[in-house]
């Protein structure tokens, strides 16, 4: 993967400012080869969240500076995992049929079940965290460690998965697209990361992680038929949580 492929995944995942001339030549279909720069933009993303943290727990608190992280997270990735926790709630807790289900993920509006997601998610992980601070934690390497958790483990969503619906998405760039080598470089870079930023705890919570995500997995191919672009991004937000609750 080279330079310019990998600032294109960082422009594709989050809303980090990269000048359109650092990935000129590059179509969107190729974006599959620059997964294994997944772990590597959750590294970025994580410790700039969780520097935002570590300014603000001296300040307000612990709990305001946990908020503070998890709005940081928000803002850098626009709240694209978010919003597809929301839309993967909305469809998957509707006990309805599979059609419906997919339709109810495609509409854009908020329904009750996507804003209890929403509730709970950001509440826990506000939780998790002042937790984890008031253990004395290493914070800055433990929240961005979290951060490559959940875009390592997003990979096994995509890796010999289908589609749930046809057409035109953001998911079906990935999904059914990704091979076993690049899913094993992807999982391997998350392994190097965590253990250089968290040590043998941090792996053990990794794999904590993907054996719930790879539950996940299957759970909503289940339900649905395959994977969607509002899985993957649901995946990473409860891959985060994950971690950080393995790591108490």
């Amino acid at each position: 993967m080279n330079l310019r492929l990998f600032l294109a995944t960082l422009q594709f995942m989050t809303r980090i400012p990269v000048p359109s001339r650092w990935t000129q030549g590059l179509e969107i279909d190729q974006y599959v080869r620059g997964i294994a720069g997944f772990p590597f933009v959750g590294l970025i993303v994580g410790l700039l969240a969780a520097a935002i943290f570590t300014l603000l727990a001296p300040w307000c608190g612990m709990p305001l500076a946990a908020l503070g992280y998890v709005l940081a997270l928000s803002s850098l990735t626009g709240a694209l995992h978010l919003d597809g926790l929301a839309d993967t709630s909305d469809g998957v807790f509707s006990a309805r049929q599979r059609e419906r289900m997919l339709e109810i993920m495609r509409d854009s509006r908020l329904g009750t079940n996507g804003g209890l997601a929403l509730i709970f998610l950001i509440l826990a992980k506000v939780l998790v965290v002042s937790e984890l601070a008031l253990r004395d934690a290493p914070m800055l390497m433990a929240l961005a460690a979290a951060s490559v958790a959940g875009r390592s483990a997003i990979v096994l969503l995509m890796y010999r998965q289908r589609c749930a619906r046809e057409g035109i998405g953001l998911g079906n760039l990935y999904i059914g697209r990704v091979n076993g080598h690049q899913t094993l470089l992807t999982l391997l870079g998350g392994v190097v990361l965590i253990a250089l930023l968290m040590r043998w705890s941090g792996v053990l919570a990794l794999a904590i992680t993907l054996l719930v995500i790879g539950l996940l997995a299957v759970y909503l191919h289940r339900r649905l038929g395959g994977q969607t672009g509002d899985t993957l991004g649901a995946s990473v937000e409860v891959g985060e949580l994950v971690f950080l609750l393995a790591l108490l």
